[in-house]
């Protein structure tokens, strides 16, 4: 009899470092905290839900603190050949580049969730579903950017995905429904791709664990090297989704109008981290050998992903019902293109350090006033619409509301004062340059003059007059009620950090001119 004992068990024991694996730890634990306390609180007492979901996630970003020093920490390691392990081995590797996505996820998810306080309680939604469904998503949006394997990628994936489609069905008023059925089948397609694609890369490497699959499709047989190349290319495309590139974008315009506002917003930045972090993993480490490819092939995915984009949004009409909501969907198409262009520089660069640093400081910049923008079309909307034209003339009813947007649309268009979104910018022209693509920081700089149109528009229309009441309507009637506490202090934090890194850009840029790995 054949026996099937391990010459030395204990190999095969290891301690979990579980610091390195506290920050979406937390978040999966307030979850299920959430998932269970709704059970049992009564229905007076379910506003302390939302708090509590805050709470997790705030503890969430603080245990990002104990690993910001030293090198990184790494979990669930197989042996190397001498015995020991490596980070190449892991499956969880809490490195910078780990750190500063998860910042993004978590901090976006904490916004998001402030921003839903007010929302919940006006279109009644169930509570302990929102907030339980929130944090899932946070906790897989989170575990992403850590993962090092394909297998982890994709669970991590799904994890963050799967509840976003119920929050956006959450919206009992016909459209959530359909924007949930949009994005779901898209999303499920895009996911059966991108399994289909990891099996062919398997099949091809043997090993699921980046590090190792980009040696085993260095050393390829000839003969699986087509095998290899069509799995690579598959792979890509569930990311590509999430990113919302051209043509995996068709689900967001839709799937934003029908979501409640700040789940909108969440997916616009932590779907979109998520997605950006795989893409960056997937091809400069697991696909390095075949980085002239994939770095040619997104390098053209970015110019028509913003070039889209922008098309998408000077199209826009403002006076459509929801127009606001759709203009910030195509923006954020367009602004996808942009985060893609360090990725690209990244297959032309010696080392992807430099490239990826870029795109995860356009990233930061991004969310913060993106999410700040979507917060002010959230404020307004809870009184007027949520077309364009409704916000014509808010300086006049609301100045510091009417300025905050101002603010966050000139800090997405790249223009003073929005100086961190300048800045921003010319970190992504200059990895394009430096990488050798010349023709896409041309393609970029033109898509950013167009981009100024509509941006330009929508902020000159909060200065405008205001329109006249109607003939016989009593004067004050239409004065502007109080924000909730929670919005207004949404609206200031968002604010006054795009207003501190526009005065001290270096906070989020020196991402850019370090290595990530």
């Amino acid at each position: 009899m054949t026996s099937l004992a391990v010459a030395n068990p204990g190999s095969l024991i290891q301690s979990v470092d579980w610091v390195a694996l506290a920050p979406p730890l937390i978040a999966a634990v307030a979850a299920l905290a959430v998932l269970v306390t709704d059970l049992f609180l009564p229905e007076r007492h379910k506003k302390w839900l939302g708090r509590l979901a805050a709470a997790g996630l705030a503890l969430a970003l603080i245990a990002l603190l104990p690993l910001t020093g030293g090198s990184p920490r790494a979990t669930f390691c197989v042996q190397n050949v001498a015995g020991g392990t490596d980070n190449a081995g892991c499956s969880y590797v809490a490195d910078h580049f780990a750190l500063v996505f998860q910042l993004l996820a978590l901090g976006g998810a904490l916004i998001a969730a402030l921003l839903s306080a007010h929302t919940v309680d006006d279109e009644k939604l169930p509570r302990g579903e929102y907030w339980f469904l929130l944090l899932s998503s946070a906790t897989g949006a989170a575990l992403l950017p850590a993962s090092r394997d394909l297998a982890t990628l994709v669970i991590a994936l799904e994890v963050a995905s799967l509840p976003a489609f119920a929050l956006v069905a959450l919206r009992r008023d016909g459209r959530g429904a359909e924007a949930a059925l949009k994005f779901f089948v898209s999303s499920v397609t895009a996911t059966a791709v991108m399994l289909l694609g990891i099996g062919f890369v398997y099949a091809a490497s043997g090993s699921l664990h980046l590090g190792a699959v980009a040696q085993g499709l260095e050393h390829a047989p000839a003969q699986l090297r087509p095998l290899a190349e069509a799995g690579a290319v598959l792979t890509l495309v569930g990311f590509a989704f999430k990113v919302a590139a051209v043509p995996f974008h068709f689900w967001v315009p839709d799937t934003y109008t029908g979501a409640p506002l700040p789940v909108a917003g969440y997916l616009s930045v932590v779907g979109k981290a998520a997605g950006l972090s795989g893409l960056a993993l997937a091809t400069t480490i697991a696909f390095r050998p075949y980085a002239h490819t994939w770095g040619l092939a997104l390098a053209v995915l970015a110019a028509v992903t913003m070039t889209v984009g922008n098309v998408g949004a000077l199209r826009q009409r403002f006076d459509t019902r929801y127009s606001a909501v759709r203009l910030l969907a195509w923006s954020s198409v367009g602004q996808a293109g942009y985060l893609l262009v360090p990725l690209a520089a990244a297959g032309y660069a010696p080392t992807g350090s430099d490239p990826l640093g870029a795109t995860a400081a356009y990233a930061l910049i991004y969310g913060v006033v993106n999410l700040g923008a979507f917060g002010v079309v959230a404020a307004v909307g809870r009184r007027a619409g949520t077309s364009v034209d409704d916000f014509r003339g808010l300086f006049a009813r609301r100045r510091w509301t009417a300025l905050a947007l101002a603010f966050f649309l000139l800090c997405l268009a790249g223009l003073p004062p929005g100086v961190i979104g300048l800045f921003g910018k010319v970190v992504v022209f200059r990895a394009a340059v430096d990488a050798g693509l010349g023709w896409l920081a041309v393609v970029m700089a033109v898509n950013v003059v167009v981009a100024l149109y509509y941006y330009l528009r929508w902020t000159a229309g909060l200065f405008a007059p205001a329109a006249e009441q109607p003939a016989g309507a009593t004067p004050g009637a239409g004065a502007e009620p109080r924000l909730p506490a929670t919005l207004t202090a949404t609206l200031g934090l968002t604010a006054s950090v795009a207003v501190v890194l526009s005065v001290a850009p270096q906070l989020v840029l020196q991402v850019a001119g370090g290595s990530l790995f």
